[in-house]
């Protein structure tokens, strides 16, 4: 499914496509999206969690196909709707939803972040909301969905356990994650790697905020060694956040290294020509730290 918006780096900007289920209406970036097919029969697995489907094999691949209303506790019907089919953290998931309204091209800026009320660390599943002239489109956490139902999927936080007790205290991290859950995930994964010293903020605006206050307060390089980023987040995402660090002829020395469920091959040349140092998906927190540790050690 290619669209302009994924010719283009560091624009701030994002295409959603608005589906329904029921009377509600939501929204998924469409960089997560592979494909739109009609309902077609699929294969029920037994002992699978409630909200998957099962399986059906479009051009020889296995997908897993998920009931979305079953996911958010809507009412079923006899609809037989559409799937969607997405690739992220290297997975091929489909969604059954019930229409596809159109795709959105809107800045982050513009997205609302939910407040503390729908969003926390209990695994909300509402990442942002949009104001689309009468109504409200809520962007889902579709990676929060799919490890709530298949825990494995999400940070391999077993990868750091393996690590051994180090100190690796004398480095300052910058955090930009917007999910709550992630974040506490993320952090503590590196305070048990050894790095304790750690800036955490929720998006991009807020992480460039702080970059420029350190950078008016000078000596910018050595009160942060790294930046980690996710790329979707409500008013700046990773990619505008790494254009502007990598464009500053002080700030471009500072490692950056995206970590996002959306790093494809498609995503990652948008981040080589940014400028990103590394980029990894988000199930891999233990070559995080050692690409972490190789980029802080080379500084």
């Amino acid at each position: 499914m290619d669209t302009n918006i994924l010719l283009e780096s560091g624009t701030n900007e994002l295409e959603v496509l608005e589906f329904t289920l029921g009377d509600n209406h939501y929204g998924i970036n469409v960089a997560k999206i592979r494909e739109i097919l009609q309902y077609m029969p699929v294969t029920p697995v037994p002992n699978t969690h409630p909200s998957v489907e099962g399986i059906f094999m479009p051009r020889d691949t296995m997908i897993t196909v998920i009931n979305l209303k079953n996911c958010l506790g809507l009412p079923q019907t006899d609809e037989k709707g559409l799937f969607i089919i997405t690739n992220f953290n290297k997975l091929n998931v489909a969604f059954h939803v019930d229409q596809v309204i159109g795709i959105h091209r809107v800045s982050w800026e513009n997205i609302i972040k939910p407040d503390d009320t729908i969003s926390g660390e209990d695994g909300s599943t509402a990442t942002g909301v949009i104001k689309m002239n009468d109504r409200l489109i809520v962007i889902l956490d579709f990676e929060a969905i799919v490890a709530s139902i298949s825990p494995e999927t999400g940070l391999r936080v077993n990868d750091i356990e393996q690590m051994e007790e180090r100190d690796r205290s004398d480095a300052t991290i910058l955090i930009a994650e917007d999910s709550a859950l992630l974040s506490k995930l993320i952090t503590d994964c590196l305070k048990k790697s050894g790095y304790t010293k750690l800036i955490v903020t929720e998006n991009g605006q807020e992480a460039w905020d702080k970059i420029r206050h350190m950078q008016e307060e000078g000596d910018v390089l050595k009160k942060i060694n790294c930046i980690i980023t996710d790329i979707e987040m409500p008013l700046m995402d990773g990619h505008r956040l790494t254009k502007l660090v990598k464009s500053d002829a002080e700030l471009r020395n500072i490692p950056v290294i995206i970590f996002s469920s959306l790093v494809n091959e498609e995503m990652r040349k948008k981040g080589e020509q940014l400028g990103a140092d590394a980029q990894l998906t988000k199930p891999e927190i233990g070559k995080l730290v050692e690409a972490i540790d190789k980029l802080i050690d080379k500084a």
